[in-house]
């Protein structure tokens, strides 16, 4: 038999870095299936069913053999449908000829950066920025750029710092806003400012409609010079049925189809017909989770700062509160897996989402109000023992 050897991997795979929130869900579910009881704050996914009006609409379809291929861009009734949701929220015009349906955003994402970089092309992000992000551009041959965001800020760009950033390699600026892991927004002028920078703007507005103070904007307000990442998984609590979808300026569309076509050939049938119900009669369904959502926010905001974590500008978007726990630990991965270990909660910590998020733990409220509570008074007690034991 041949020997094996590292080596023998791809250097993209090798020097992939794992997805840390991940690994700690794996190891709380290896804790749960030995007996423990773990409170999950840890994992970015509504705790919410699915609207029945979705679920009714994907199973029809699957009754009424709606099961085989569909056009590479996507049902033209859902894209439709997509366009005329960006048209009544942001009153922006999108063609459905300027959108590519996929199997959720993380497809969209990689065949948008497959058709916008030469091997060496930069891409701005910023630091913090969701965990994913680096390695997608890297995965193409592409060169994230790391620009610093702060708390005092509210974890927004400053214009400026970009600036300083941008380079003759420079494709594009990464914006997400509402912000995984920080659940801020970036305000109107900022996003003014920045869509007035030359490279593409990439848009991920996988959180928008989950705002609960303000108004989140989509960057075609400002600019078409710009990609937009959207999907249904956060807001219709549709994650497992995998349903996303990117829009482009026209000229990108036919590159980007192309790369569907050879590699995912067309998002799920049934799940397409799912999608165009989630637009068309879950708006009620999405107030009340909202509702529900802002409660648990406002709850997990103060249990924290009685805590005594820091969290400078309440988050007002998303479904997380990254707070600073830096006079805790200066290592957020040990931290958080010891708080695993020790008070039975799943918490992410700040590194996975790059070197500006290190002395920050990201809380999700994704789940229930008596499950937070839980998890408050749990880590309460664990940070008082933490203390008195001088760790």
């Amino acid at each position: 038999m041949p020997e094996h050897h590292v080596s023998d991997i791809s250097k993209r795979t090798r020097e992939m870095s794992s997805f840390i929130v991940m690994d700690v869900l794996e190891k709380a579910c290896d804790m749960e299936c030995r007996g423990d009881h773990i409170v999950h704050l840890e994992v970015g996914e509504p705790d919410f069913d699915t609207p029945d009006c979705i679920k009714e609409a994907a199973c029809k379809a699957i009754m009424d053999g709606f099961t085989h291929y569909t056009h590479s861009l996507g049902l033209l009734e859902l894209r439709e449908a997509i366009c005329a949701y960006y048209f009544d929220t942001y009153r922006v015009t999108v063609h459905p000829d300027q959108i590519v349906v996929s199997s959720g955003t993380s497809p969209t994402m990689f065949m948008l950066f497959s058709a916008l970089l030469e091997p060496g092309d930069e891409v701005i992000i910023s630091n913090p920025h969701y965990a994913c992000y680096p390695n997608f551009i890297r995965f193409v041959d592409g060169v994230p750029v790391a620009v610093p965001v702060y708390e005092a800020d509210g974890f927004q760009y400053r214009t400026e710092a970009i600036q300083e950033k941008i380079s003759p390699r420079t494709r594009a600026i990464f914006i997400n806003s509402p912000s995984n892991p920080t659940g801020n927004l970036l305000t109107e002028d900022r996003m003014t400012e920045i869509a007035g920078l030359s490279p593409y703007i990439v848009s991920d507005e996988i959180y928008h409609g989950l705002v609960y103070d303000g108004k989140e904007h989509s960057i075609l307000e400002f600019t078409d010079h710009a990609f937009v990442l959207n999907g249904f998984s956060k807001l219709y609590a549709m994650t497992g049925l995998r349903l996303g979808y990117v829009i482009a300026p026209k000229h990108f569309i036919r590159p980007i189809q192309k790369i569907h076509q050879n590699f995912f050939i067309s998002a799920n049938s049934m799940v397409q017909k799912a999608g165009i119900a989630a637009l068309k009669h879950a708006g009620p369904d999405v107030l009340r989770m909202k509702t529900i959502y802002d409660e648990r926010r406002q709850f997990m905001i103060k249990r924290l700062r009685e805590i005594g974590l820091g969290i400078t500008v309440e988050p007002t978007g998303a479904f997380y509160v990254f707070a600073n726990a830096s006079h805790i630990s200066s290592d957020s991965y040990r931290l958080a897996f010891d708080i695993l270990k020790n008070a039975r909660v799943g918490v992410a910590p700040g590194i996975d989402f790059g070197t500006g998020g290190e002395g920050y733990l990201r809380f999700s409220y994704a789940n229930s109000i008596e499950n937070i509570a839980e998890g408050m008074n749990r880590l309460e007690a664990y940070l008082k023992i933490r203390g008195q034991e001088g760790i």
